[in-house]
């Protein structure tokens, strides 16, 4: 992450990305407090199509790149819309189709994480 953005600002950054496109059931997992962690924080939210976890997905990438110039270390699942991963490195966000959330259940296993739960606008 820049210099200039401090962590609360991207994750304000990124949260307010995935509530653009109406992204459901979003929750910031906070991993600092963790041992051997793949990163800092974990974003997680879900979409009701295929084509609306894509969006969300490109939508971060692009208001991201726009705003600080960053661009992701890793983006994954785009072609098929049912996980999608976008790695800032620090900051980690899962855009999943409900049944593969569901399957992977990311919650609870990192269940030892500081969980913020946000509304879906």
């Amino acid at each position: 992450i820049q210099k200039s953005l401090s962590v609360e600002a991207f994750n304000d950054l990124i949260l307010d990305s995935i509530q653009d496109i109406k992204g459901k059931k979003i929750v910031k997992l906070d991993l600092r407090g963790l041992e051997a962690t793949p990163t800092d924080f974990f974003f997680i939210c879900e979409g009701d199509s295929n084509t609306q976890v894509k969006a969300i997905a490109a939508h971060i990438r692009k208001r991201v790149k726009e705003e600080t110039g960053l661009l992701p270390t890793h983006l994954e699942g785009l072609q098929d819309g049912l996980w999608a991963l976008v790695d800032y490195f620090n900051v980690i966000i899962h855009v999943f189709h409900p049944e593969k959330r569901a399957f992977y259940d990311l919650e609870n296993l990192w269940s030892d994480a500081t969980f913020t739960e946000y509304d879906s606008l």
